[in-house]
């Protein structure tokens, strides 16, 4: 999953949603630290279409690495760290 150019995109995919602030401006509504961030956001900050986004994010969700949220008509997208911890754990092990 990460040895591929995709795998690459993910990791940069987590890697900024571990401090959004810093990666993604906020809305005059929302603080990506706090809510999460959009497709749209990721696909911006990728230069993808949005689709393509959504992929990477639906694929990271499907693995329990992320935590999404309703917020309207929007999907926010947040890192799951204790997910992430146990994987990282499980790869320590050997698997």
């Amino acid at each position: 999953m990460m040895g591929t150019p995709s795998g690459r995109t993910r990791q940069d995919i987590l890697e900024w949603l571990k401090d959004p602030a810093v990666h993604f401006p906020a809305s005059r509504h929302r603080d990506p630290a706090e809510t999460g961030v959009t497709a749209r956001a990721v696909a911006a900050k990728l230069g993808v279409p949005r689709r393509t986004a959504l992929a990477h994010l639906a694929f990271l969700n499907r693995l329990g690495l992320l935590r999404t949220r309703r917020v309207g008509c929007r999907t926010y997208y947040r890192r799951d760290e204790i997910r992430i911890a146990e994987v990282a754990r499980m790869f320590e092990k050997g698997w």
